[in-house]
């Protein structure tokens, strides 16, 4: 007999375990009513999907993936790979641009098809068109480069606190929402608006700035801080401006067609010139102009529009001669 065996025939016998399938079984849910309300639901009821029924969507982790790939394109030596040398570097560049491209591409196609001037074209045709436009696209990074160095470059002389570009491109929630937005105004320009709203509003999860790719910015276009910033589809900034935290540039209203529709495309949507500034909390709405070299203090509401130069506050308009906005309107 072995050693342990008398004891082990007299251990207590250890409770069954019941695993949470044998105690709730698949009846039990009442899974077949539910899938049924379901389809009704999807089927009838509230119908959400495309009318031509186009089930092949963009993919966002193939989306994330590509504004990663042309974010270390565009600033390898930043986000690309850590090894890089002097001599490496353009073959590191070219490689991942050719697989992001080959990706974007990809992902163009599939937006493409939810335009309705594509809806006849077969899947070769919308191949080739979604290719020409990749292509494209990959032609204008040096110049969506030079935009983003001039913002880097505007955040490093309107922040005291910046210590040096690499903490900017690092750090600066602002620079991650611009970069967004410049490859998003780029597609968006290209006839590709589906693919362009994704980025941006990836860019908006992670940053609290909601800028919407159609949103035309000249160069080195600081935003400080960022949280809360909005800035409109048809809104048009110049070069050297500067915007804070919780600034708005919104629509004061929005018409609707003879169906109710609202109209869509409309200008409504803030013209902000060279040279402004915007302070924390302002909020700008409607197709008004703000002037050349203004400053806009924090927390005002501003409906109609000001002449260059001017500088308001809460209550009160000065023209000519911005300067410096009042004590109470500076951003920290």
């Amino acid at each position: 007999m072995p050693p342990n065996a008398a004891s082990s025939a007299q251990a207590p016998d250890m409770p069954k375990t019941v695993s949470l399938e044998d105690q709730f079984p698949s009846h039990e849910w009442g899974l077949d009513k539910i899938v049924a309300d379901l389809r009704a639901s999807r089927e009838q009821l509230h119908r959400t999907r495309h009318p031509l029924g186009i089930r092949e969507l963009p993919s966002r982790e193939a989306i994330v993936k590509i504004v990663n790939g042309l974010r270390s394109a565009l600033f390898p030596t930043h986000y690309g790979a850590a090894d890089l040398t002097a001599e490496s570097v353009d073959y590191y560049v070219g490689h991942t641009l050719e697989s992001t491209l080959r990706l974007l591409s990809e992902q163009i196609r599939r937006a493409l098809r939810f335009l309705p001037e594509n809806h006849d074209l077969s899947d070769a045709e919308l191949g080739m068109h979604a290719f020409a436009l990749a292509r494209e696209f990959g032609a204008q990074l040096p110049a969506i480069r030079a935009l983003l160095v001039s913002d880097i470059q505007a955040a490093f002389a309107g922040d005291p606190a910046a210590q040096h570009i690499t903490e900017i491109l690092l750090c600066y929630p602002g620079i991650w929402a611009m970069t967004h937005h410049r490859l998003a105004h780029a597609l968006h320009k290209l006839g590709v608006p589906l693919l362009a709203r994704f980025i941006n509003e990836i860019a908006h999860s992670a940053t609290g700035i909601d800028i919407h790719p159609g949103a035309t910015i000249g160069p080195s276009f600081f935003i400080d801080h960022g949280t809360g910033v909005v800035i409109g589809e048809t809104a048009v900034i110049g070069q050297h401006v500067r915007v804070y935290q919780a600034v708005t540039l919104g629509a004061k209203s929005f018409p609707a067609g003879n169906d109710g529709v609202l109209v869509k495309g409309n200008a409504r949507h803030p013209v902000v010139e060279d040279e402004v500034v915007i302070y924390a909390g302002a909020t700008i709405l409607g197709r008004v102009t703000i002037g050349r070299g203004s400053v806009i203090g924090g927390n005002v509401w501003l409906t109609h529009s000001v002449p260059p130069g001017s500088n308001v506050s809460q209550g009160k308009i000065r023209e000519g001669g911005a300067g410096d906005a009042p004590d109470d309107s500076r951003g920290a």
